[in-house]
């Protein structure tokens, strides 16, 4: 047993470099066999545990009160802090209710400084469990890596790679005493219905390894996802325009990248847009992936997709539009779309001249401005750019230059007062583009610093 433990927690790095004098853990302790095991093994192991956390849910009358002094009195016993808290659920899944109760604790205690690491007493039996109760859901490759060793918020569980068999073995042999919960037989609760009727009969009936390859499954999928994670990543930053409550898509890439590049690449776009992918299934990303080419549009719970000019765009509703900022010069300003930045430099003569650069962002002025106005289209914005003789609708130019329209309100405009002196692709204004001018004022677009982008779900 405790070699095993600690053959997990070094395979995942639970623990950081000498955590025995490092990381502070706390363990989370219901009362019941695994997150006692867990409590000791951890402390024989000479881990560094500083506390016990419980949570009272008030489900089971007096026996929710007799396991937390139960676990009140183990702290004592072994000089550990302990931490409880009352979260009371009713209604609606009672399971999904508590779990989200007990982690939001967890999180708390992490985040107010108490503790490096959480430790929950998972086993590989509730991994078996997990991975069963997600196939049978319809869950993907990222529902079948179950229960995660370890999590980015500070969350570890040591005993996976344990069957809960072993730890009450562990516990009988050095006649340690825990609780139990008669919950966990109630059938009304589907997870129990798995653990008590549906895994035996499995068992029984076709492999009797059947805990074993479930959590082998699980397993794979885990490591799978991991480098997924790296390799969407990487994708995303290469081909994803994001900008306020919004993630654009090439449609091109999409159709070349094999599809399950493509199906997840579309999955971090959704999160990257919302920020999770609740209600998010298997059809909804087929149906952005076969959206017309020639325009269309689909709807997903709480994020809407639209395809036109080559561009899939995936939007929150009612997302913000972008309010003009004044910028100084020189100076430097976020464009509306928040994916460039866009620098305002003044050029010497001793600088030279470069043609081409002249003719694409150079300004000219008498006298330079103090500040000018960054902002993003409006209709009936119009101007003459330098090589025309007229002036020509903003909106006219979008369309010869098939700009999607969700892109035109985030489009960079500099402007001086109500007259516009250049715009994105289009260039500076004519009537600023006289080189006999005193002063002359270059116009950089640069790409904005790195954003980091989703990550493997924490469940």
């Amino acid at each position: 047993m405790l070699e095993q433990v600690a053959a997990t927690i070094s395979r995942y790095d639970m623990l950081t470099q000498g955590a025995r004098v490092g990381d502070r853990v706390i363990v989370a302790v219901s009362g019941g066999p695994d997150s006692v095991c867990l409590l000791h093994v951890l402390r024989e192991l000479g881990i560094r545990v500083t506390g016990v956390a419980h949570v009272n849910h008030k489900l089971r009358g007096e026996a929710s009160e007799e396991d937390q002094r139960f676990v009140a009195s183990m702290a004592r016993e072994t000089g550990l802090e302990f931490h409880s808290s009352v979260a009371i659920c009713s209604g609606g899944n009672l399971e999904q209710t508590a779990r989200r109760a007990r982690r939001e604790f967890f999180h708390d205690l992490i985040r107010r400084g108490r503790a490096d690491r959480i430790a929950l007493g998972h086993t590989r039996d509730d991994q078996a469990e997990t991975v069963l109760f997600r196939m049978l859901r319809g869950s993907g490759l990222a529902g079948l890596a179950g229960i995660l060793p370890v999590t980015a918020e500070g969350l570890m569980r040591p005993l996976l790679d344990v069957t809960r068999e072993e730890v009450e073995t562990f516990l009988r042999e050095r006649g340690i005493a825990w609780r139990e919960d008669a919950s966990n037989r109630n059938p009304r609760f589907a997870r129990n219905r798995i653990r008590h009727d549906l895994l035996p009969r499995l068992k029984r009936d076709w492999n009797p390894r059947m805990v074993e390859n479930l959590a082998h499954l699980a397993d794979l999928a885990y490591e799978e996802e991991r480098w997924w994670v790296e390799e969407v990543h990487r994708l995303a930053q290469q081909t994803l325009l994001v900008s306020p409550g919004a993630v654009e898509v090439p449609a091109g890439d999409l159709a070349r990248f094999p599809r399950a590049v493509a199906r997840r690449l579309v999955r971090h776009a959704i999160r990257r847009a919302k920020g999770n992918l609740h209600g998010i299934q298997f059809a909804h990303i087929e149906n952005i992936l076969e959206l017309p080419k020639a325009g269309g549009r689909t709807e997903l719970p709480g994020i809407h997709v639209i395809r036109s000019f080559g561009w899939i765009r995936l939007e929150v509703p009612g997302g913000p539009l972008p309010a003009g900022s004044s910028v100084g010069v020189p100076g430097r300003c976020p464009a509306p779309d928040g994916n460039s930045m866009i620098c305002l430099d003044v050029i010497s003569r001793a600088q030279g001249v470069d043609a081409c650069a002249t003719l694409k962002s150079d300004l000219y002025f008498r006298k330079i401005p103090e500040k000018l106005v960054l902002r993003g289209w409006r209709p009936g914005d119009r101007y003459c750019p330098v090589g025309h003789a007229n002036d020509w609708k903003l909106k006219e130019l979008f369309q010869r230059q098939r700009i999607p329209s969700w892109r035109r309100p985030f489009w960079p405009i500099l402007c001086l007062g109500d007259k516009i002196l250049w715009t994105r692709d289009f260039g500076p204004a004519a009537a600023y583009a006289d080189q006999r001018a005193r002063f002359r004022l270059r116009i950089r677009e640069i790409p904005a610093k790195d954003e980091s982008f989703g990550v493997f779900s924490t469940s």
